[in-house]
């Protein structure tokens, strides 16, 4: 892997990136309630947000990316992360929804950098060493989900709007150790036009049509939705099943998500490398299917623990299947490709919480709170699937 003070750089961002969302959920209800006046309006004007923010992220994605195989990596990545932290600086100082929905929209246009860093890292990492660059980032995701709550707790408790300014903070200081450290990794321009263009619909329908490419595609969209669903659900299911209070699911978290950076930062590559990316990607599939089949049916907090564990080795799936969907496409394509795929994700993101949120809260009043886990193991098997009839090649 080559330039290393880039690839700390885009580590940072996609911690930064994650810890500025984070931070602000604890915050979120507070500051909403506090501009559109009561608690119920709030829970309203919550869904408008992440539903805009969802659906801004999937029509700019698939540009961004292509104006990074166009212009370069560099001044996308500067760009957009400008324009997130003079967003968050919006944030703080909106005083209406209306102003906070336009910003938050903003915000969603920007932060499609995750397309760009994934095609940075296909740019500057040999096709052995890429399920372990891809490991990092997801470690770096991670950690940053993880602390992005605790520091927004803190900071919402001495003022609402404090966290909005330590995330536009954040995001600038990341913008000027970027300028000076960061690279470009690609000169000249596009050879071959980007598949489908800077139109999310038509780039997704170009990604698709392509057998190999759509394959893997619809199988992290499979993944993608299943890991949405454990997400948005996980905490609402154990405090209903095994009533557990905020202390106990935080520490759970807290232990998870370091072992989940621990097992991708330091074993996800040299699996990658032995297994080889598909069989790697097959196996991690299985695994997270049987971990959230085995949260769906547990029955006491062991079982639960077992689940977990599971789940934490089935991490290696993600990094070795974007390993994967990179040697898939050109050089001169990295950025739009991996532009289409994170606005396909984007979308599922406005749709698979909502939707799971429901699903889960009609299961409690026939006595199946784990119903959602099992839909989820469905689908970490259908992407196993596959990715097992999948071809090891172009």
């Amino acid at each position: 892997m080559r330039r290393v003070p880039a690839l700390s750089f885009l580590l940072v961002t996609v911690f930064l990136d994650m810890l500025g969302l984070a931070l602000i959920v604890p915050i979120m209800p507070a500051l909403l309630a506090g501009v559109t006046g009561g608690a119920a309006s709030a829970a309203l004007w919550a869904g408008v947000l992440g539903s805009v923010y969802g659906l801004l992220q999937f029509m700019v994605s698939p540009l961004l990316g292509r104006l990074s195989d166009r212009y370069g990596r560099r001044p996308v990545l500067l760009a957009s992360l400008t324009v997130l932290g003079v967003d968050w600086l919006a944030h703080a100082l909106a005083s209406g929804p209306w102003t906070l929905l336009l910003f938050h929209a903003l915000a969603g246009a920007a932060a499609g950098t995750n397309a760009v860093v994934n095609a940075y890292l296909a740019d500057v990492t040999a096709p052995e060493d890429r399920a372990g660059a891809y490991g990092l980032v997801g470690a770096a995701y991670g950690l940053g989900f993880m602390a992005g709550p605790v520091i927004g707790g803190l900071l919402g408790a001495v003022d609402v709007r404090l966290p909005f300014f330590a995330a536009a903070a954040l995001s600038l200081a990341n913008v000027a150790y970027g300028w000076f450290v960061l690279p470009e990794s690609r000169t000249g321009v596009a050879t071959h036009p980007a598949p489908g263009g800077a139109n999310p619909f038509t780039a997704v329908a170009a990604v698709l049509r392509r057998p190999v490419l759509g394959r893997l595609a619809l199988a992290r969209l499979c993944a993608d939705a299943g890991r949405m669903i454990h997400q948005s659900v996980w905490t609402f299911y154990v405090s209903a099943q095994f009533a557990w209070g905020t202390a106990h699911i935080g520490v759970v978290m807290a232990v998870n998500a370091v072992t989940v950076a621990v097992v991708q930062t330091r074993a996800a590559g040299p699996l990658a490398r032995r297994l080889g990316d598909r069989r790697a990607a097959v196996a991690g599939s299985v695994l997270v299917a049987a971990s959230f089949l085995g949260t769906g049916l547990a029955s006491a907090p062991w079982m639960l623990y077992l689940s977990q564990a599971v789940g934490v080795l089935g991490v290696l799936a993600v990094a070795a299947t974007m390993s994967w969907i990179s040697r898939q496409i050109g050089d001169d394509e990295q950025g739009a490709v991996q532009g289409a795929l994170s606005g396909v994700a984007a979308a599922a993101e406005a749709v698979v919480p909502v939707t799971a949120g429901a699903v889960f809260g009609a299961s409690l009043a026939y006595g199946m709170p784990g119903l959602v886990f099992v839909i989820a193991a469905f689908l970490a098997a259908a992407s196993a699937l596959l990715l097992a009839r999948t071809p090891d090649g172009r």
